[in-house]
């Protein structure tokens, strides 16, 4: 077991009091069983009555999930923690924002090719990740039902960090795609500069939900704002086009309260971002949409209207502007990804339990919850039949509270203003790290 001892009680949310952790160096490579097929089973059948519909409410067999719940998809921000360090290192403030950039494209990097729904969290359920390796412990909670709502609150183990945020994924169907709006405040707080940045993350859609292979776009404007100096970055996550030529494709510009531009930035999502001096970027452009331009003139281009299908890209990869310096490229994705959903090496590692871990988490944190086990353990049948007796499990309580006119309330998270932004938040309450807990919710 390893202590914390020397961490606590430095204030910043950093909590005090007795906290043993569990170890954690995890060896795992791969779940305990491959992905089923979803070839025999159609989406459409339950989608159909749907279009234009908000999704959160729609019961979907547990076939079209991955073995995570919510809670754990959004700690897989936390992947890429390295740039949030190296952001903290830098004394100069436009250094400080190009890796916060960069920590916003990668937070959204595990998405790609991740076509598996998450569970949904149950009202009450929790989740914690503390990795030594990565400098950083997480809590989540799932805070509200109807809408559906994830609030997170993560804290450098040195202090140096703190990250939270609300989601309510707004999830549309609009015939052969799922929309989600991720709506929400994230903040990263970067306590050695008195620093603190905002932003959403873009709009992410699942095309070919009703044949065809499914793939995956995010598209939006991402604008982080430095509330200290007034500097902002706009990103713009570009919708792939007609011929794909955008696709994956992020580019902005850093500037300062003037709007005078700093600094330019551009990659793809899936893969990499790299910044470069505004003028050389503008330069690049301004050429490269000249010889797109020429080749469109140069040969006729048919489309049909009907097809969904993934536009495959001019180039896998990234034409590097000369002058640029990179910010952060994706990890390699384990060899057996494609069988285990597509998972990163950091998701294959979320829903580890051992004796020592299940000793100290509370009973509602999502490790424990069967339906997520029993799928990830390949038991499909059982996963389903937990899955139905946990959601009814849980409107019978809510029906038990409405009766004795009784308010849910939250455990580790309360409600109230975004302290940079004024936007309607949830705040972490503290004390989750005490592992002090009691009167706990039944909710498995």
């Amino acid at each position: 077991m390893l202590s914390l001892e020397g961490r606590q009680g430095r204030g910043n949310g950093i909590t005090s009091g007795p906290v043993l952790e569990y170890p954690k160096t995890s060896t795992i490579t791969s779940l305990p069983s491959p992905m089923f097929s979803r070839n025999d089973f159609s989406i459409w059948s339950i989608l159909r009555k749907c279009i234009g519909m908000e999704l959160s409410k729609i019961t979907m067999p547990v076939i079209f999930n991955e073995p995570l719940s919510f809670l754990q998809r959004l700690t897989e921000y936390m992947e890429h923690t390295y740039l949030i360090h190296k952001a903290s290192s830098f004394s100069d403030s436009v250094e400080r924002m190009q890796c916060v950039a960069a920590f916003a494209v990668s937070a959204v990097a595990s998405q790609w090719e991740r076509t598996g729904k998450p569970f949904n969290p149950l009202l009450g359920e929790t989740y914690e990740l503390v990795r030594d390796d990565l400098g950083f412990r997480l809590i989540s909670e799932q805070v509200s039902h109807h809408p559906p709502i994830s609030a997170f609150h993560a804290e450098g183990l040195n202090n140096d960090f703190i990250f939270h945020g609300s989601i309510y994924p707004k999830l549309k169907f609009w015939g052969k795609s799922v929309e989600a709006e991720p709506k929400g405040t994230i903040t990263l707080e970067l306590l050695e500069h008195s620093e603190a940045y905002t932003w959403t993350n873009p709009t992410c859609c699942v095309h070919n939900i009703i044949v065809g292979k499914l793939w995956i776009e995010q598209y939006g404007n991402v604008e982080i704002t430095n509330h200290k100096t007034g500097d902002k970055c706009v990103l713009n996550f570009k919708p792939c086009g007609l011929f794909g030529k955008e696709l994956h494709k992020v580019e902005g510009y850093i500037q300062d309260k003037s709007k005078k531009k700093l600094c330019a930035l551009y990659g793809k999502w899936t893969e990499c971002l790299y910044s470069v001096d505004p003028a050389t970027f503008d330069a690049y452009k301004k050429n490269d949409k000249k010889n797109t331009e020429e080749k469109k003139n140069s040969k006729q281009m048919s489309t049909s209207e009907e097809s969904d299908e993934m536009p495959m890209p001019d180039s896998e990869s990234v034409f590097v502007i000369p002058g640029s310096v990179l910010l952060w490229r994706i990890a390699p994705r384990p060899p057996n990804s494609a069988q285990m959903y597509n998972f990163t090496s950091f998701a294959m590692v979320l829903n580890e339990v051992d004796k020592d871990m299940e000793s100290l988490i509370p009973k509602t944190d999502c490790r424990l919850r069967p339906d997520i086990r029993a799928m990830e353990n390949g038991e499909i049948d059982q996963a389903s039949e937990e899955k139905k007796r946990l959601e009814e499990k849980q409107r019978a309580a809510r029906k038990n509270r409405s009766k004795s006119e009784e308010d849910w309330k939250t455990r580790w998270f309360h409600q109230g203003p975004n302290p940079y932004n004024g936007a309607q938040d949830w705040l972490y309450s503290g004390s989750y790290w005490d592992r002090n807990y009691f009167n706990l919710p039944d909710i498995y």
